[in-house]
């Protein structure tokens, strides 16, 4: 069969996706919001999760939780964190607010944008061009010229 053209096809297919301009914006943007995760993940983490601790007398909000198996301990006598089942209710509290600021950069960072496409069509047009005379009415307007002349 002609398995060659198809793969061929559907990798020139893909070279032109890829080529394209939007695709590059999209991959841009991608690698510009993880970044930007960290920095709201950051602020969550280091800025207002302790404002929120400090609010509620102290505790660590992202060390709120639900235990539902306590750790136990080993043969040697030291608990292991690893055996113990909780519901990390605080740990998701502070991802939802990280969401939340994030989805709020965003929608401020649209808001402009679109802000900005707005003003770009409310500007006044410059006025089109009066047509280019034809080239009778140029040689009329010349032969007018020459009688107005003698």
């Amino acid at each position: 069969m002609n398995l060659m053209a198809k793969t061929s096809g559907f990798m020139a297919e893909f070279k032109q996706f890829i080529a394209r301009g939007n695709v590059m914006d999209m991959a841009v943007g991608v690698i510009i919001g993880g970044a930007f995760g960290k920095i709201s993940t950051s602020l969550v983490n280091d800025v207002i999760m302790p404002a929120v601790s400090m609010l509620t007398g102290g505790v660590d909000f992202s060390n709120w939780k639900i235990v539902l198996k306590a750790a136990v301990a080993g043969a040697d006598g030291v608990i292991d964190p690893a055996t113990e089942v909780a519901i990390k209710y605080g740990s998701f509290l502070a991802t939802i607010l990280d969401f939340i600021i994030i989805a709020f950069a965003v929608f401020c960072l649209i808001k402009f944008i679109n802000g900005l496409h707005r003003k770009k069509e409310e500007a006044p047009a410059a006025p089109p061009a009066p047509p280019e005379p034809s080239a009778e009415e140029k040689l009329l307007a010349e032969i007018r010229d020459l009688l107005k002349n003698k």
